[in-house]
């Protein structure tokens, strides 16, 4: 019974776009989804990878539904911005310093 919230902490933790914006190269990080580019031009440092995922749904439009890979017909992006906000949440401590030093991450 000790391994379920550990293996959920882990899952948490390992959020694909909070691990994309945690620590940017160059305070920049590319948003695209299938070759859309996001009409974002900056996020936030706290919640990041929540802001990541919401910027996927501001991009150029398409002329056919692209809402990429699913998982019981739920888009991927949804579930990894559920898991973003509690690894988002683990983090503010360091974000929030980070955003105070250096700033909003650049986007495209």
């Amino acid at each position: 019974m000790k391994v379920l919230p550990l293996a959920i902490l882990s899952l948490a933790c390992c959020s694909c776009a909070t691990v994309k914006t945690i620590s940017p190269d160059n305070n920049h990080v590319q948003i695209e989804h299938q070759g859309k580019k996001s009409y974002c031009e900056e996020i936030p440092r706290v919640y990041s990878g929540f802001s990541y995922n919401v910027c996927l749904l501001n991009g150029e439009p398409s002329r056919r539904e692209n809402i990429g890979s699913t998982f019981g017909n739920v888009p991927f992006f949804v579930i990894d911005a559920a898991f973003s906000i509690v690894a988002d949440t683990i983090v503010i401590p360091y974000t929030a310093v980070q955003q105070i030093d250096k700033g909003s991450i650049n986007v495209n």
